[in-house]
């Protein structure tokens, strides 16, 4: 705010206003940030807001929509419906999307990015995730491949673009295209590199569910202290840190959490620090431009994730355990797809609507992909009535 005399002398407060904002990233952020004053447009043109910038503006709206909300009870690694006490504290895909956002503010910060881009498509990367996590969307991709298939990021796209409803004069949020731009981030077809804040948006990605992936699987147990000896980056963990395992208590875990996080935090910071540096960029263009990305690891840190990443596969995701429930999810999902398609009648109204326009598999792909872990057991086991018991002769 700032403050001004009034005629009779009394100082008025003035509310900062949207013009305020943008000349504040135009004196503060880097020459290479995505200026919000120089946003690519709106599908829908619109007035912008009078206190908040474009990019403020979809912020706000992806966190207020039904979809974002729903996240708190998707899967990210372990299924969302135990009522185990423990379960309590795995991550949810809302909770993933959080620490995304939080690491992609905090190194937009620390390289002059524009933080509240960052934050825009940090909210809305996961939202076109189904229940169940990647067991859902192979799923779905196989029931749909005769229509298009199925994935999550163009799902995020269909959602914040016409599924979700923010006016009755157009679909979707109406979102800038830098904010959808980003949400493409893994599939250009030879359009040039995303935006820096898009680009960063992907590594805090990876950055994130490795660590809490590695968290949540010592918690649960499938992964164990013994285990993680033979993976290099748990190895220079401990070494940076000073841990001896195992065995490890609760507080160790917490604490090796916390300091990998801060590791790969300052590795992402510091190697597109100097890649920024070394490229020479000196605007957002140059950076869409470039032949390559400039958010990166560092080479070390590159191969350290690289090998994390497959023993996560070999010893959590495919562990026996998150295998049975890979197929309790699989079996759910197939069972309600082909419970609408025999019987459309069982959508709701504006599933039938989108049937409609969009072909009745794609529809029915839309209601099971919005679904929480929770809706979609209940609705399976409203569709399954129980096994009758036995009649035994006597």
């Amino acid at each position: 705010m700032s403050t001004r005399e009034a005629g009779s002398g009394a100082r008025v407060t003035a509310l900062v206003t949207r013009q305020d904002l943008e000349a504040r990233e135009a004196d503060t952020l880097a020459p290479y940030a995505t200026l919000s004053r120089d946003h690519a447009g709106r599908e829908h043109p619109e007035p912008e807001s009078a206190g908040r910038t474009a990019f403020q503006k979809d912020r706000d709206r992806v966190l207020h929509t039904p979809a974002f909300r729903r996240l708190e009870a998707k899967t990210q690694v372990f299924l969302n419906f135990s009522q185990a006490a423990s379960a309590d504290h795995y991550r949810t895909r809302l909770t993933h999307t959080l620490e995304v956002q939080q690491v992609a503010r905090s190194v937009a910060v620390n390289l002059g990015l524009n933080e509240t881009l960052a934050e825009a498509v940090a909210l809305a990367h996961d939202l076109g995730h189904p229940p169940f996590g990647h067991a859902g969307e192979r799923l779905l991709d196989s029931l749909l491949a005769a229509d298009g298939g199925f994935n999550h990021n163009t799902q995020a796209r269909r959602i914040v673009t016409e599924l979700e409803r923010h006016s009755r004069h157009f679909p979707g949020l109406n979102l800038t295209r830098d904010t959808l731009d980003g949400l493409n981030k893994h599939h250009r077809d030879g359009l040039g590199q995303p935006s820096l804040e898009a680009q960063l948006v992907d590594a805090a990605d990876a950055l994130a569910y490795t660590a809490h992936d590695l968290d949540d699987g010592l918690r649960s147990g499938l992964l164990t202290p013994d285990q993680l000896m033979d993976l290099p980056l748990w190895q220079d963990l401990l070494a940076r840190t000073g841990v001896h395992a195992p065995p490890l208590t609760s507080l160790d875990r917490r604490m090796l959490h916390r300091e990998l996080l801060g590791w790969l935090i300052t590795d992402l910071t510091e190697a597109s620090a100097r890649s920024l540096q070394d490229s020479g960029v000196q605007s957002a263009e140059q950076a869409r431009a470039w032949p390559h990305r400039l958010i990166t690891y560092s080479d070390p840190m590159r191969a350290l994730l690289r090998d994390t990443g497959t023993f996560l596969r070999e010893r959590l995701y495919r562990h026996w355990r998150v295998e049975m429930q890979v197929e309790q999810a699989q079996r759910t999902l197939h069972t309600l797809f082909h419970a609408y398609l025999n019987r459309p009648g069982m959508l709701p109204p504006q599933a039938r609507l989108n049937a409609e326009r969009h072909g009745l598999p794609r529809a029915i792909c839309d209601q099971i992909a919005g679904m929480t872990d929770r809706y979609a057991l209940e609705t399976h086991a409203a569709l399954t009535p129980p096994a009758a018991t036995p009649s035994w002769p006597h």
